[in-house]
């Protein structure tokens, strides 16, 4: 007999905002990957001249004032563009929408320090005279500030938070959202996870001087994950926000359904403050199965989070052969080696990057994957061009962080009751 009471369990996805740098809604970003288009190009940062990024191009006055960008943040623009973006899309009538039970909840790997590099290096050309600087930076450099300037954008007065996530912040935008609807708390949320990481110099310099700084003569072929000629991380910017809400909600209104988290687990390495371990990668995605009472075979599609650094890349492809081994029907792929890591923001927009495939059944490729390193040994990464598939059920998507913050999400394609 089937429970009303068990649908209010049920967590879909109805509305997507994005900026990626290869596109600025899901249309224009699923067609770009689908075609091999790469959006990592030549950038020019302070001090360091030009390194390889993933650049946004959206426009920032779309739904801010001069005024709003000029005394908020990067991270602060894309979240308002992204929650805006995903509201449209989800068809809602914001005016009758209940404000106070709107929740905004947006990972982040770091926020802060563009602002307070910018404050330094304009100070320095006044002789580091403090008078010089900003009285918005204390707004702008807490920690909840993109999710704050979501809040006055849209005059929500529902809960906000920022979720210091490493690069696992994306999912965990989502599984704060799915937890919080479960108690209560809120009726609809706002979340994913953002990243304005490109603007400060020092996460450039600090991956060059740990040798993890991906260089290469054609920027498009820069980030290659799994592959044995890659060189490293490309740093990219970017923010990926969905509209969540309750199954009989999104139902009542006659929403467009996107898909429905239906598992998802995140765990602790406690090992290193940099270096993963695929044991507890492992541990994590058998978690996020075993609560969505799946088993391995019945994931369609394992969206990799490969940084294209060589231990990480084979850390995970290891977890992966613990728990997948070689089944034919698992399809896996990357998609930062379409627009480099974006940090904050990869775990939404690798996602995204996938969710079209419950209507197409297209698994999008893994660029740049010319010569496979055999200590990444699996079968069924999906290399260089798109692979059709029967149908796509499951998608699994993993994002893994530094100081070993570890994360799996599974959405699955929406049937009606």
């Amino acid at each position: 007999m089937h429970d009303p009471q068990n649908d209010r369990e049920r967590i879909v996805i109805t509305g997507v905002g994005l900026t990626a740098p290869l596109g600025n809604n899901l249309q224009d970003f699923r067609s770009n990957i689908l075609s091999g288009k790469s959006g990592v190009v030549q950038y020019k940062t302070r001090y360091m001249g030009p390194v390889l990024a993933g650049v946004c191009n959206f426009d920032t006055l779309r739904y801010q004032k001069r005024k709003d960008v000029r005394r908020g943040t990067r991270a602060g623009s894309i979240s308002v563009y992204c929650a805006n973006e995903a509201v449209r899309d989800a068809g809602l009538d914001w005016e009758l929408v209940h404000k106070d039970r709107v929740g905004v909840f947006i990972g982040i790997t770091e926020h802060g320090n563009v602002e307070t590099e910018n404050e330094v290096h304009e100070i320095s050309q006044f002789e580091y005279d403090t008078s010089v600087w900003s009285h918005h930076h204390n707004p702008r450099t807490v920690a909840n500030n993109p999710a704050g300037e979501v809040t006055l954008s849209l005059k929500i007065t529902g809960p906000h938070l920022t979720l210091g996530a490493a690069c696992a912040a994306g999912n965990a935008g989502f599984i704060h959202a799915s937890q919080m609807l479960r108690l209560n708390e809120v009726d609809l949320v706002i979340a994913g996870g953002v990243s304005e990481s490109i603007h400060t110099f020092g996460i450039f310099a600090s991956f060059q001087s740990q040798s993890a700084l991906a260089t290469h003569q054609d920027p498009a072929k820069a980030c290659r994950p799994f592959d044995v000629d890659r060189t490293g991380i490309v740093v990219s910017e970017g923010g990926g926000l969905c509209v969540i809400e309750r199954l009989p909600d999104a139902i009542r209104r006659g929403a467009k359904i996107y898909g429905e988290i239906v598992g998802y687990a995140m765990n602790s390495d406690a090992t290193d403050f940099v270096l993963p371990h695929a044991g507890r990668q492992a541990e994590c995605i058998r978690l996020s199965l075993s609560r969505a009472g799946l088993e391995p075979k019945q994931i369609d599609i394992i969206s990799t989070h490969a940084t294209a650094t060589e231990q990480g890349d084979i850390e995970e492809a290891t977890a992966l052969r613990d728990v997948f081994g070689d089944d034919p029907g698992v399809a896996i792929n990357n998609t930062k080696s379409f627009i480099g890591h974006a940090m904050g923001a990869a775990g939404a927009l690798e996602l995204m990057g996938n969710l079209p495939a419950f209507d197409d059944s297209i698994v999008h490729a893994t660029i740049n994957l010319d010569h496979q390193d055999p200590r990444c040994g699996l079968k069924n990464i999906v290399a260089n061009k798109p692979r059709q598939k029967k149908n796509v059920n499951y998608i699994l998507n993993n994002s893994f962080g530094m100081l070993g913050i570890n994360s799996s999400v599974i959405v699955k394609k929406f049937c009606s009751l």
